[in-house]
């Protein structure tokens, strides 16, 4: 080995070794000459080395490394040496072996360096830095070039790209992209060159005596590998070429089925021969940037579509309402037109005695969200009409309930094709989600009809969040017939409402729980105004955008997502200190009694103890279970918590309007009924029964303490 180093060192020749892996080169004295380094055996990292070799040679080197692992030939690349001014020193060519190793997912190669005479500025060897294989650089070349252009989403994406292309030996120092505009020519980007350089060329006429224009009415491309060959050719628009300094241009036709749309330009500082692999290369790069145009224009111009015909649908939030905020987020997919089935809407409604019993209802006003299937323009248009009807429907002054059974009536009706001969599924039927909410702003009391859509949530004036369970039907479209059952509560002052569509549950691959354990995080933390609230509702889904409707829209690539917030301003007055939960649960609805447990373990979510809070919902499934089992009436629970954290107090209360007062018993061991009372007394701080004027309440109360000091 050491007679081999003596050889290679008489004829100036060293030798290398880099693995990828460690980020390693070992080189010995003469290949460390070689790089301006004192003449000495070293290891050098990746990052020394690369700090002695022009840059564009670098990222040559890497591609050529690649292209001849795979196919197994030896890699051959001339290399320019800088120094610490930045100043080419030398040129050396290196000759390598490299392989891949799949386990370490490495390179190593064992090469040669070895010093060559500096080529002549615009010869094959200057031009190519690749010794014998061109061709092989050129495909590296273009497929990384063909790669990043097809992945550009924008013209101005397009252009940047174009503008940072390093081609193989003959990288342009300028570039220019010219676009056709009726019978003118204008510049849509360059690099290289100053702003403002491009005024001269802007808004030029086809028939300018000008290279560009000249490629864009014959369709051919014009070289001119010199600035006399340019003078002589071009001598009206030579003046404006004259100033860059150039050497050689290249003006190519971008052509798209048949139609040159414009031309390319390709300026270079140093003489260059235009060979045929060299417009082979230009010509290829010209193809792939006219279809990357093409391409990024269509995008735009549907997205500009998608984005006329969404606001469009949308409607405005309209004037304020007296002691009520509402604020509304739209967020469409990122397939296709961007257009889909999501909307939202606020409708006020006729005059009329309000059924909340108020007597006022000229300020009464309807909430709509809601999501027909798909994300098609189909869905769009359906989500349109559907939004019409159930304004005509609202201004008629039906009530939730019908507003819905009309409007799924009139979806059905509209998506019916006829079965399929067999007493099949319609050939074409969309269904949709919706929630009807109407809204009284003078008391508060909010009536709500659901059709299969997610129940509305509830954030209360001191953070606390609750799904407000509520009854429903079948998605509209479905079932003509379908009924849809209203379920009234109050919203509080100091109280938000949060209407919602799927896509802000979901997106970002969680289910219903996980997802719906993530918008509950930013309902808790957040302690702003509803718009503020609306905002970082979206921003925990799709990060931070100021570009929502009523703004323009974003790009996404999931679910559409709507959502509409409703908030009980709490006035002069301090906001309440009590939490508090309503809900009645009907003979004919022994299921709400699950919905009930479900909704007190939501209002004691921060309960010091959670064996109190087992209690509590023990307790309560008795009190009301006994009403549904003991009585023919209703249950109305009442549940409360006030106090401070730590030291609040529980008191649930079961209203009935039977007669018969619960009296305790002693259940014997195989018994299946008449420990209601006796687990009450066990569990409950306190409890009672108080006759009212017509029936009775059944109540208890649990004192927050310590999980270690419960049963204590």
């Amino acid at each position: 080995m050491p007679a081999v180093r003596d050889v290679l060192a008489a004829l100036a020749t060293g030798m290398w070794r880099w693995d990828t892996a460690t980020g390693t080169v070992t080189v010995d004295a003469e290949t460390a000459r070689l790089l301006g380094l004192p003449p000495e055996p070293a290891v050098l990292t990746e990052a020394q080395v690369r700090a002695r070799l022009h840059p564009a040679d670098w990222n040559e080197i890497t591609g050529v490394v690649q292209l001849a692992a795979a196919e197994h030939t030896l890699a051959e690349v001339r290399v320019r040496i800088m120094d610490e001014q930045n100043r080419i020193i030398r040129v050396v060519r290196s000759r390598s072996k490299p392989t891949y190793d799949p386990r370490r997912k490495a390179y190593e190669l064992i090469g040669t360096l070895q010093e060559v005479a500096e080529p002549i500025p615009g010869s094959p060897a200057g031009r190519s830095k690749v010794t014998g294989d061109w061709r092989r650089s050129r495909e590296a070349f273009l497929l990384d070039a063909g790669r990043a252009l097809a992945e550009a989403r924008s013209t101005a994406e397009v252009l940047r790209v174009t503008a940072n292309l390093s081609m193989p030996g003959f990288s342009p120092d300028g570039m220019a992209v010219f676009r056709v505009e009726g019978d003118r020519l204008t510049v849509i980007g360059h690099h290289g060159q100053q702003p403002g350089d491009e005024t001269p060329f802007m808004n030029m006429s086809l028939d300018t005596n000008y290279p560009a224009a000249e490629v864009v009415r014959t369709g051919r491309a014009v070289y001119l590998s010199s600035p006399e060959e340019y003078r002589s050719r071009y001598p009206l628009t030579w003046p404006l070429a004259q100033r860059f300094n150039r050497r050689s241009w290249a003006y190519l036709p971008l052509i798209v089925s048949g139609r040159t749309m414009g031309a390319w330009l390709a300026a270079f500082s140093h003489p260059v021969a235009f060979t045929p692999d060299e417009r082979s290369v230009l010509t290829t790069v010209a193809r792939m940037l006219a279809q990357a145009l093409a391409r990024a224009g269509t995008a735009e111009t549907q997205r500009e579509l998608s984005e006329n015909l969404q606001r469009s649908m949308m409607p405005s939030l309209g004037p304020e309402v007296p002691g009520m905020e509402v604020a509304a987020r739209y967020v469409p997919t990122g397939g296709g037109l961007q257009v889909g089935g999501d909307w939202y809407d606020m409708i006020p409604l006729p005059e009329s005695t309000s059924r909340s019993g108020t007597g006022s209802g000229s300020e009464r006003f309807a909430l709509v969200i809601g999501d027909v299937q798909g994300h098609d323009v189909r869905a769009a248009g359906l989500m349109g009409q559907l939004r019409v009807a159930l304004r005509a429907y609202a201004a008629e002054g039906h009530p939730p309930d019908a507003v819905l059974s009309r409007a799924s009536r009139f979806l059905y009706g509209m998506t019916d094709d006829g079965d399929d001969g067999d007493g099949g599924d319609r050939a074409d039927s969309r269904f949709a989600t919706c929630l009807y909410a109407e809204v009284d702003p003078h008391s508060g009391v909010v009536e709500i009809a659901r059709a299969g859509h997610p129940d509305p949530v509830i954030r209360m004036a001191d953070g606390t969040v609750l799904l407000r369970l509520t009854a429903g039907g079948l998605p509209l479209g479905i079932d003509p017939d379908a009924d849809y059952p209203t379920t009234r509560f109050t919203l509080e002052p100091g109280e938000t409402m949060m209407l919602c569509t799927d896509g802000l549950i979901e997106t970002g691959g969680h289910d219903l729980d996980t997802g719906w354990q993530r918008i509950r995080t930013v309902l808790e933390q957040h302690d702003g105004s509803t718009e503020e609230l609306a905002d970082a509702l979206v921003q925990a889904v799709h990060g931070p955008s100021s570009h929502y409707t009523t703004g323009p829209l974003i790009d996404r690539r999931e679910d559409d997502i709507a959502v509409l917030l409703l908030s009980r301003r709490s006035g002069d007055r301090a906001l309440p200190t009590v939490r508090r939960t309503l809900l009645t649960v009907a003979q004919a609805e022994p299921e709400r009694v699950s919905v009930a447990r479900r909704q007190l373990r939501e209002v004691l979510h921060d309960w010091a103890s959670e064996d109190q809070v087992d209690s509590a919902v023990l307790l309560l499934s008795e009190m009301l279970t006994n009403v549904l089992v003991h009585t023919d009436a209703d249950a109305l629970l009442l549940a409360e918590v006030e106090g401070e954290k730590g030291e609040r107090r529980l008191r649930v209360e079961v209203t009935d309007s039977g007669d018969d007062l619960p009296h305790k018993r002693r259940p014997g061991e195989l018994a299946s009924s008449g420990r209601g009372l006796v687990l009450i007394e066990m569990l409950a701080d306190a409890w009672g029964v108080v006759p009212r004027g017509q029936g009775k309440s059944t109540w208890f109360e649990l004192h927050e303490r310590p999980r270690e000091h419960v049963n204590a």
